[in-house]
């Protein structure tokens, strides 16, 4: 098939002028009339540069009688390629009889899902291991605390079926290089398990939690009629390592788990398995990450700001955004997972400690728009002492910030004018802030560290040239975002995704430092997924 770029029509087109855009552009390759027998939509976006002349923009993909002599015509042309075949195929199938020892999945957020799932597709009867609840049991204890400051440790907005990207914006797009199209794969396996087909072509897909919930339930159920097992509630409390390679795993349960492949899958919050692992020896190193707030503004005021006259326009929706500003400090500050019309919600996994992250529903239809604005932070400056220093620095914080909320789960918040004027807010504004259990009003100053405070109160007014109101009083800070990725990275070999130091270990997602966010997580669950196969396979 051939594929045609920059299609550019006004939001108010129909599908008959897009049908004649597309048929305008084929003549130009000598393609007229019956020439053309079907297109399809690839991907479509929006333009919105000029935001008194907003575009939608189409990516197609054509069938036509005469391929190769339109591809004859075409060749040199701008907009014009061939369709990549993303068909997915798969790598490997497990030996008769299954391996002697099946493969073993910790973790079943977006990685540990993905990486289960092929495994079970492939004939390997994997075993996946879950510290939390199924899905629907681990969001009623999230409610516990959003609703009663009751914080379950080992079922949250953290540990759970589903993984921290349940309680998201659900978004499914990323910036990373993906050449064999697994992207593709996590999409249809989405749309198979019940998420909106649009995700398939628009350019920001995303599906929301409730959605995710169902999701989640299906790709489970599907898993088990595969033949894998899988057990919640079970927590991995040790590795056992002879010569350098995977031999077992001791459980919560009180169960040894013999095992030679196992897929490390934890998330970015498992801070116990870390410090697990690195007493076992397994190499591992600091890896930049960021600290920061949550920033909430009414939705209509970022609506307005991007889209100008055409605000609230159905076909475009709730309006995003990414900033960033260079402080003078050094220091980057940007926005970070952005959730236009959503929520603030608790993400605490540790009593005592308290954390902010974003969530929106599919149809992104609450009052306010959220997002992170926070500042990247390195461990050769920021935090030396190891590869767990991170995870200190974390944990530091969030313990501020619980005393600052009162010590009962109600996050520390202050208006964005007090902060930027450096004064107290004492109470709150025009904007209502959307965490649960609650806001306190306070002094954010003490919040972070004095280099992070400095950068977000300089970048605030700055960011306002860009989006106007970003920097309006009544806007709410709320603190702290402190697990916008890993702290750390578990290496591994580039070629068969094993740890550099220990055999039949596969680092994987966001935790093992390799992902950010439920799409790249799932590409990467495929990936070493793969990687195990062929080498169970090869034997």
């Amino acid at each position: 098939m051939l594929r045609l770029s920059e299609v550019k029509l006004p939001l108010d087109h129909t599908e008959s002028d897009l049908e004649a855009a597309v048929r305008s552009h084929l003549a130009q390759i000598g393609v007229k009339g019956d020439g053309m027998v079907a297109f399809t939509v690839f991907r479509r976006a929006h333009d919105a540069r000029k935001r008194a002349d907003i575009k939608l923009t189409y990516i197609v993909d054509i069938e036509v009688r005469d391929e190769a002599a339109a591809l004859q015509r075409m060749a040199g042309k701008p907009n014009w390629s061939v369709t990549p075949d993303m068909t997915y195929r798969f790598v490997a199938q497990a030996p008769a009889g299954g391996p002697k020892l099946r493969p073993v999945v910790i973790g079943l957020g977006p990685c540990g899902l993905l990486a289960g799932l092929l495994l079970a597709q492939m004939g390997f009867r994997p075993i996946i291991l879950e510290r939390g609840k199924e899905v629907r049991e681990r969001t009623k204890d999230t409610f516990g605390l959003w609703r009663k400051s009751v914080l379950n440790p080992e079922s949250n907005v953290q540990f759970g079926e589903g993984g921290a990207g349940t309680f998201s914006d659900g978004k499914l797009y990323s910036q990373i290089k993906d050449p064999r199209h697994y992207g593709r794969k996590v999409l249809n396996e989405f749309v198979r398990a019940g998420a909106p087909e649009d995700i398939l072509f628009k350019a920001r897909p995303h599906i929301g939690t409730f959605r995710l919930v169902s999701m989640v339930e299906k790709m489970r159920a599907e898993m088990l009629s595969l033949g894998a097992e899988i057990r919640f509630e079970t927590r991995v409390d040790d590795i056992d390592i002879e010569n350098g390679q995977v031999r077992g795993l001791k459980l919560s349960t009180g169960d040894y788990l013999e095992c030679d492949h196992v897929v490390l899958a934890v998330g970015h919050s498992a801070r116990d398995t870390f410090h697990m692992l690195h007493d076992r020896g397994v190499f591992m190193e600091a890896k930049p990450f960021s600290l920061g707030f949550r920033i909430e503004h009414p939705q209509g005021l970022i609506n307005r700001s991007r889209f100008g006259k055409f605000a609230g326009n159905k076909l475009l929706g709730a309006a995003d955004y990414k900033v960033v500003h260079h402080a003078s400090n050094g220091r980057a500050v940007y926005s970070f997972c952005m959730c236009p019309g959503g929520t603030v919600v608790a993400a605490a996994s540790e009593p005592g400690r308290l954390v902010t992250n974003g969530m929106s529903q599919y149809y992104r239809a609450e009052r306010n728009a959220n997002a992170g604005i926070v500042v990247g932070i390195t461990p050769e400056v920021d935090f030396p002492g190891g590869p767990l220093a991170g995870i200190a620095l974390q944990r530091h914080w969030e313990e501020r910030a619980f005393e600052l909320g009162g010590s009962d789960y109600r996050a520390p918040g202050q208006l964005v004018g007090d902060f930027i004027a450096g004064r107290p807010s004492t109470a709150l504004g025009s904007v209502e802030p959307s965490y649960k259990p609650g806001v306190t009003p306070t002094d954010l100053s003490t919040a972070l560290p004095d280099y992070v405070i400095d950068a977000i109160r300089e970048a605030l007014p700055e960011l306002d040239k860009k989006i106007a109101g970003f920097a309006m009083h009544d806007a709410v800070l709320t603190g702290v975002e402190t697990r916008t990725s890993s702290p750390l990275r578990i290496r591994r070999n580039n070629d068969d995704y094993q740890s550099i130091n220990v055999k039949g270990l596969y680092p994987a997602g966001e935790g093992a430092g390799y992902a950010g966010g439920i799409y790249s997580a799932a590409i990467d669950g495929i990936e070493v997924a793969e990687a195990v196969a062929l080498d169970i396979a090869n034997g």
